[in-house]
């Protein structure tokens, strides 16, 4: 180990000495460095010197000890800090148990039960995680947590971390950070920084953008070198990018599962450099070195190693695959084993220690492997004769590390660290003055934040366009969308006039034109939730606060709503011919605008005083309707009931509607159009004796007074047009408020932890891990059980062989052509076990999905085929390939998802009762019977990775595949004696013919040892060795060393130092080419040779098999897409998707809350509305508003519909497991039970209250009409979910496809005939009212409803005028009969008082509505029904399904 790594190890506890080491070691480096870089910053680095990190030469160590040189150069600079932690009886406890019970829509009451016990006392059951920790990792050290999952590693770091939530820390543990205690978990969060082991990241922003984010928001107030911040940033991320081999995707987005970006090992070495861009003196590693390869898992450590000698920083490590040169670069070791210390001190003593006990370790066992296998009997080998001697138990195990002397020395450490380094001591003050040095001056002294509020708002803004850029997408559609509705809404009410024929139609259009400015926002709360994590994670590591980010998203919001005012209301405004006066203009597109951004904080506050989207739905959804519905238009405020009045006080819209019709009627006179009486015999009548037929018309005058008729129609009052301004202004800011301070302090729901669960009623078989851990999920089992050769004779034999030649891969990135896979050669063989190895990036799971036809992109060229003939289609199906991602849907339990493969993957010839049987071979083969009924769960909730890992291995070999094996990194996150165990049962696999290929990382010597042959890939895809690996792998190190490589060492790992010889490992160089290398040996000549004997050999055989069996024709069910039929396909998938809804209560309790809610509340805000004009009037709005629901119903299955698609898509559809049609039919008529059920309830919730059922009485069909209002319903409901289905079909986000779904129900919502009647559209849109299926609904529950009975008017409902001569009655008689109507005294002789509506069947026909037409409407609404589901299916086959993908014959 060079000096520097003893420095290291050595590391005084002093301080001062300390920072004296540091600078005497800058000064060291400095003069030995390796590249001359004398006279150079690192900001002013000669292109390609080592100090370039652009450069072929740049040398990460030089490059350190610049930067350190230079910082202490500079007197203005601030301190370097430095950080230890000492921790003494550490114990931390959480509650709850270690198998839980799966919650379903029928037993979901029972948590209500179980929380109300809690509540009056009931004590949870405390479980204990970490017991008794003690240890010291002092300033520049580096500290590996070893142990199995499950063990409390992650516990361990995050404790360390700060990071608590989900356990509790006991209060008498003792954790010292260098004299600091309290303050690390807030004033100084990200000092200490906890990264996880999963990948969270904005998945369209770039590899680039993500690290100058990260660096930038680190930048200290002063920076040597005289840059500003932003080349410091541009810097500091190009270092790290060099650092860790990731320079060359600067440019490429970061991706996700879902979204295609860097490489799975690629997207982990970006989380590690965002990481380590924070700077933090103390770092948490969580297994970070999941899915790389052992290089770049080396170099890592490495890094790690140089900073902690140059920069003092302290490392703890938790690391399952660690290759012993990463496990050298250490100084100390925690062993946990169930949450128990068995050993803490140095690496290099720890083996010693187990030696001295008694225990064994195996040849070419790296220590950290040995040391992990302590925890586990069946992986520890005992000395003979020592059998007794040695410790059996966890507990045994931590008491012979108290009794040792190690641990006394060790609490000796401890004690003299505590007494140098006293809490809120001298060394507080200095860290905060160090800590205070670094921050921007506006910053508080005591905030975690190095950017002062001003400059995070500042980066997030950059941030935020640069994401715009990336994905303009759901902004130009809302955009277009916006205003394609405002030019449909302003044709709809074009140039109305200006006289009372329009006093309604006024109303309507600005009651519409508030409600679509104010909700137009509302799918921001998606994008607040699919954000959520990645800023959590970033205010842990202190680089924003999430109100800041918040604050951004408003700002850059502001030009789009901006444009968005403008454009819409322009077009809104004039083509309606609202008010001509600039005063009344502007002041429309003023009000507008304040109630969008007033709007958009109050969704935004919705979503982040909630935990979860599930959560806040239906509630936002009730509270839509109240905004709605409390407007004053929909109900006047004169028949809001008095129990509920309040809720137009607290509505924002309200007071803007009363503005805006202030605004429009305020000092106008409206010529009247319409006298009563009028007609035949009146025309001689004078203005005295007849009346404008608008409310609060007077008579002898020839207009109506616009405030007059606002205050009587809808009780507004002139004075309040601009007090409503500045309620709306509080309102917008009270809001905003709310959502700044809530995303500061209300965290998104966390997973529960890896407990295993069961569906209720089943009995675990036995405890599934010790009390002592939360964290395990029920059992880890470090080896594969011995099975009967009857369950290895179930598994299928093998005897195809699978061969590829000059196979190619290329896509297009920009205008380039890019070459993934350049002509890689190679064969797979029944009964062996080849590995394909390369660096992150090199292609390896590209070659697979190549290999397996999984690809739908780029072209494709070579020849693949399978004995010696071309893959046919019914080639997917006949193979296993187990992914990286464990992906499996979390309702389902192990042994259904085993189920459901077999049964539709295996041969349709196969009896059912032989696929299940086969199903329990296999559980017993993967030794899941502890498991086999439990959950699968998401990550980090249910099942644990080794078991995630077992079940994606389960689920291909339930498939019985007839050809050959894909796994693809199936070691990746697990620890060495789970990997062991996976290559136990890939051995026996291959033992039984078996054919496999797998992809692996970090391989230990040996499990590479335990593959038969190997093909190595480089970076660009191209083969560097395929062929056999050899005893101790030396026909491998024979080739390489034959061709110029340096000899292996004897205790080297030859899957590492092969990376090494073809400088694949970061930092390693080699002047080998060693593509041409291997094209040009006797090697590959062989292999080219036996390709062509075997493409020869097996077509040979197989067409003369084909002839001796007398096989006239194919056998067609063996080359079938998929192996079973369409009809059991679909059975399958629909009792599965069937089974998910029930065992998913939020998704029915949401739903149901959402209708339950809303009907109760659209029922009792019209509670027994009685049969006056404005009544009539408010029923049919009762009915449109029971409508409203429509956007949230949709916006509820979009995105479960999308999680399921994508699991579809990603991992069944290229299993050829079963069909789309399948997938898209089971998706739909899920929804059918449950949305009949929510049908019935919304009736009961919604008719009654209302009181609509008073108005059947008089027609003795209070049955019929009931059960009529009820089918309707239930149309709406069918029609709203597979209207769902069809928006989101071809559309990849639910935002844009809730966009288009918004625009359309909109349309819907404009011609149903309730805003605008059809004799009030203009003749152009009558093809709008009769092809919107709200047309069909409104007629017919409004018919139904409201048919055949009598109205009685309100008093400011009649209109008054005196008689010419005679009786009231005798003067309206004609009037009456032609054209209806009453008068409230016919005998009167002066004011009569007349009612222009006697039925409300002249009501229906003024909206072109008929109780005649009830069944029609029910049939039509069929229709739409079948066509959103031919549509749903047409889009998906369009747009989603992929298209057949030949190879071309030959490569060029």
């Amino acid at each position: 180990m060079n000096e520097s790594h003893e420095a290291g190890k050595n590391s005084s506890t002093n301080v001062e000495e300390r920072e004296e080491e540091v600078l005497r070691l800058a000064r060291q480096f400095t003069e030995q460095s390796s590249y001359s870089t004398a006279g150079q910053t690192p900001f002013a680095a000669e292109a390609g010197s080592a100090l370039d990190p652009n450069g072929e030469r740049f040398n990460a160590r030089a490059w350190c000890k610049a930067m350190l040189q230079m910082h202490i150069g500079d007197k203005e600079a601030h301190p370097l800090r430095t950080l230890g932690v000492a921790f003494s009886n550490l114990n931390v406890h959480g509650f709850g148990s270690d198998t839980d019970y799966q919650k379903s829509v029928g037993n979901v009451w029972l948590k209500t039960l179980s929380l109300a016990r809690i509540a009056f006392g009931q004590k949870q059951r405390k479980v204990d995680i970490l017991q008794n920790l003690e240890g010291l990792v002092e300033a520049g050290e580096m500290l590996v947590v070893l142990g199995p999952p499950g063990s409390g590693c992650s516990t361990f770091l995050k404790t360390i971390a700060g990071e608590t939530y989900g356990f509790h820390v006991d209060k008498n543990s003792n954790i010292n950070f260098q004299g600091i205690a309290k303050q690390m978990a807030h004033e100084f969060r990200g000092e200490a920084i906890y990264t996880a082991e999963v990948d969270v990241h904005f998945p369209k922003l770039t590899v680039g953008d993500t690290l100058y984010f990260a660096a930038r928001a680190r930048t200290p107030r002063h920076i040597p070198g005289g840059v500003n911040a932003t080349q410091y940033a541009g810097h500091m991320r190009d270092v790290i990018m060099a650092m860790f081999g990731i320079s060359h995707t600067k440019n490429t987005i970061v991706g996700n599962d879902f979204i295609r970006g860097v490489s799975g090992g690629e997207r982990k070495r970006v989380s590690i450099a965002e990481a380590c861009l924070s700077n933090a003196p103390l770092q948490c590693w969580d297994n970070s070195t999941r899915g790389l390869d052992s290089a770049n898992a080396i170099e890592f450590c490495k890094t790690l190693r140089m900073q902690a000698d140059i920069n003092g920083t302290t490392a703890c490590v938790s690391l399952y695959q660690a290759p012993q040169a990463a496990y050298d670069y250490f100084d100390k070791v925690l062993v946990l084993y169930e949450g128990r210390e068995i050993y803490f001190g140095p690496t290099s003593m720890a083996k010693h220690y187990f030696l001295q006990m008694g225990f064994v370790c195996p040849d070419r066992q790296t220590d950290a492997d040995f040391l992990t296998s302590m925890t586990s009997h069946l992986e520890r080998v005992v000395q003979p004769g020592y059998e007794d001697r040695v410790p059996r138990t966890p507990d045994e195990f931590a008491a012979r590390w108290k009794a040792s002397p190690q641990r006394a020395q060790l609490m000796q450490h401890i004690k003299s660290y505590n007494a140098k380094f006293a809490l809120d001591g001298e060394y507080l003050d200095k860290f905060k003055q160090s800590r205070r040095a670094q921050q921007a001056k506006a910053q508080r002294v005591s905030s975690p934040y190095t950017l002062s509020y001003v400059q995070q708002v500042k980066l997030c803004l950059w941030r935020g366009y640069q994401r715009l850029k990336a994905d303009p997408s759901v902004t130009i559609s809302s955009l277009f969308g916006n205003t394609i509705i405002s030019l449909v809404i302003a044709s709809i009410f074009y140039n109305l006039k200006a006289d009372t024929s329009t006093f309604f139609q006024r109303g309507a259009l600005l009651f519409f034109a508030v409600l679509m400015n104010a909700l137009g926002c509302g799918l921001e709360m998606l994008t607040l939730y699919a954000q959520r994590g990645i800023i959590e994670k970033h205010s842990r590591y202190a680089l924003y606060h999430p109100s800041a980010e918040a604050f951004s998203s408003m700002i850059m919001d502001l030009p789009y709503k901006i444009l968005n005012a403008i454009t819409s209301n322009i077009v809104l405004y004039f083509m309606t011919n609202l008010r001509r006066a600039p005063g009344a203009f502007f002041f429309f597109v003023f009000t507008s605008f304040i109630l969008t951004l007033t709007m958009s904080m109050f969704f935004r506050s919705m979503a982040s005083l909630s935990r979860s989207l599930v959560q806040v739905l239906p509630f936002s959804a009730v509270l839509l309707l109240g905004l709605s519905m409390y407007t004053g238009f929909a109900i006047p405020t004169g028949y809001m009931l008095g129990w509920a009045r309040w809720i137009a006080y607290i509505n924002p819209i309200s007071y803007g509607f009363e503005s805006l019709m202030i605004n429009e009627f305020h000092n106008r006179d409206f010529p009247c159009m319409d006298y009563v009486p009028s007609g035949p015999g009146y025309t001689d009548v004078g203005l005295n004796n007849r009346v404008c037929s608008t409310v609060r018309s007077v008579p002898g005058q020839a207009f109506v007074n616009g405030n007059a008729y606002i205050e009587s129609a809808y009780s507004y009052t002139a004075s309040h047009k601009w007090r409503n301004i500045g309620v709306i202004f509080a309102y917008m800011f009270l809001l905003g408020a709310v959502y700044l301070v809530a995303t500061d302090f209300i965290t998104e729901k966390k997973p529960k932890g890896e407990i295993l669960v069961f569906p209720r009623g089943h009995k675990a078989l036995k405890k599934g891990k010790s009390d002592e851990d939360l964290e395990g999920g029920g059992g880890r089992s470090a080896t594969v059980e011995k099975i009967g050769s009857d369950g290895l004779a179930m598994i299928e034999r093998q005897t195809a062989i699978f061969q590829w030649k000059d196979v190619c891969f290329d896509i297009k990135i920009g205008k380039e052509n890019c070459r993934i896979l350049d002509h890689v050669d190679g064969w797979v063989k029944p009964g062996i076990l080849t590995a394909l190895m390369g660096v992150s990036g090199a292609g390896k799971t590209t070659l697979l999905d190549v290999l397996a036809t999984r690809t739908t992109m780029g072209i494709i060229s070579g020849e693949m085929l399978v004995d010696g003939q071309p893959r046919d289609e019914s080639f997917q199906r006949k193979t296993g390939y187990a992914q990286q991602q464990d992906l499996h849907l979390s309702t389902a339990t192990v042994r259904e998802a085993l189920e459901f493969s077999a049964l539709l993957r295996q041969s349709a010839h196969v009896p059912r009762q032989e696929k299940i049987d086969y199903v329990t071979e296999v559980i017993k083969l993967l030794d899941m019977t502890e498991y086999a009924d439990a959950v699968i769960g998401v990550p980090g909730e249910g099942l644990n990775v080794e078991q995630r890992k077992r079940l994606t291995i389960g689920v291909e070999l339930a498939a019985r595949p007839q050809l050959l094996l894909f796994l693809d990194e199936p070691t990746s996150g697990l620890d060495s004696q789970t990997s062991w165990a996976i290559l136990d049962l890939l051995d026996k696999l291959k033992k039984n013919g078996q054919a496999i290929l797998c992809t692996i990382h970090q391989p230990s010597a040996m499990l590479f040892q335990r593959f038969d042959r190997l093909l190595f890939l480089q970076a660009g895809g191209r083969t560097v060795y395929f062929g056999e690996i050899g005893q101790n792998s030396q026909i491998l190190i024979d080739y390489f060393v034959r061709n110029g490589a340096p000899p292996c060492p004897p205790d080297a790992n030859p899957a590492e130092w092969m990376l090494d010889v073809i400088g694949a490992a970061p930092g390693s160089h080699t002047s080998i080419n060693w593509f041409e290398t291997w094209r040009r040996s006797p090697e590959y000549a062989r292999v080219q040779e036996h390709l062509a004997e075997l493409k020869h050999e097996r077509r040979h055989q197989t067409n003369l098999f084909r002839t001796t069996s007398g096989q006239k024709r194919e056998d067609k069910d063996s080359y079938r897409e998929f192996a079973a039929p369409f009809w059991a396909q679909l059975y399958q998938v629909q009792v599965r998707v069937f089974q998910q809804i029930w065992r998913s209560p939020t998704y029915i309790n949401s739903k149901t809350a959402l209708c339950v809610l809303s009907a109760l509340f659209v029922g009792f805000s019209l509670f027994h509305t009685p049969n006056t004009i404005q009544g009539l009037q408010n029923q049919m709005f009762g009915i449109f508003m029971l409508l409203t629901l429509f956007g949230q119903l949709i916006q509820q299955i979009m995105p479960h519909f999308v999680a399921q698609r994508a699991l579809y898509e990603v991992r069944d559809r290229p299993a050829k497991t079963y069909s789309w049609k399948a997938f898209l039919i089971a998706n739909i008529v899920v929804e059918l039970p449950w949305n009949s059920l929510m049908s019935v309830l919304m009736f009961l919730c919604w008719y009654y209250p209302i009181g609509l059922y008073r108005n059947a009485e008089p027609t003795d069909a209070v049955h019929l009409r009931g059960t009529q209002m009820w089918l309707m319903i239930w149309t709406f409901l069918l029609f709203s979910s597979t209207f769902a289905h069809f928006m989101i079909a071809a559309f990849d986000a639910a935002e844009n496809a809730g966009n288009l779904g918004n625009l359309l129900f909109l349309l819907c919502l404009l011609f149903c005939g309730v805003l605008a009647t059809p004799d009030q559209l203009p003749r152009f849109w009558i093809f709008m009212y009769r092809v919107s299926p709200f047309t069909y609904l409104v007629s017919g529950m409004l018919s139904v409803g409201i048919s055949n009975t009598n109205v009685t008017c309100a008093d400011n409902e009649y209109l008054r005028f005196d008689p010419v001569n005679g009786t009231c009655g005798e003067y309206m008689g004609s009037y009456m009969s032609n054209l209806g109507g009453y008068l409230a005294d016919e005998m009167a002789t002066a004011n009569c008082s007349f009612c222009p509506i006697k039925e409300t069947n002249v009501f229906l026909g003024r909206v072109s509505s008929s109780y005649s037409d009830i069944w029609r409407n029910f049939g039509l609404m069929w229709v739409f029904i079948v066509f959103n589901i031919f549509a749903a299916c047409s889009l998906y086959w369009w747009v989603r399904v992929p298209r057949d993908k030949k190879p071309v014959a030959k490569a060029e």
